[in-house]
């Protein structure tokens, strides 16, 4: 019962936060337990955070499929300033990412702190969840400085 609850909960969040993408998957959860289709949460929680990169990342991509980028613009993003910030940006996500999925294996109980942080951040400040391992790896940046103070 606690679970529907706080679905519902989540659903009204989501809709009062304007937030479609946490009204929308709360939504489908409570349906899924609703219809006692239990055996999809599995699945949901192993492979939908991969699903969920790989639908983001297709989207990223669709303007080289398109050929709305071209080799011009692509050889731009190797000789200006943004262009090769936005290239150091990638490189720091990635190797952020990479830090945040080890502190979750090291302590998987941060993803609870996640995901709230990640709830308040898109109804709030009107952020995109486009992942815990970015919220993750910034979490293990901020260890690692107070670490440092210790």
């Amino acid at each position: 019962m606690w679970g529907e609850a706080l679905l519902v909960t989540l659903i009204l969040i989501g809709i009062l936060g304007r937030s479609n993408i946490i009204a929308t998957a709360a939504c489908i959860l409570l349906v899924l337990k609703l219809f006692n289709l239990h055996q999809f949460f599995p699945v949901l929680e192993r492979r939908g955070l991969e699903l969920g990169l790989l639908f983001l990342t297709i989207s990223v991509l669709v303007p080289f499929a398109t050929g709305q980028v071209s080799i011009k613009d692509i050889s731009n993003s190797f000789i200006t300033i943004s262009g090769i910030l936005a290239i150091l940006g990638g490189a720091i996500a990635t190797y952020m990412n990479g830090q945040g999925l080890n502190l979750l294996k090291m302590d998987p109980e941060l993803m609870v702190g996640l995901v709230v942080g990640s709830i308040i951040g898109i109804v709030f400040f009107r952020g995109i969840p486009v992942g815990p391992l970015m919220a993750a790896g910034i979490t293990a940046l901020f260890v690692n400085i107070i670490k440092l103070f210790k």
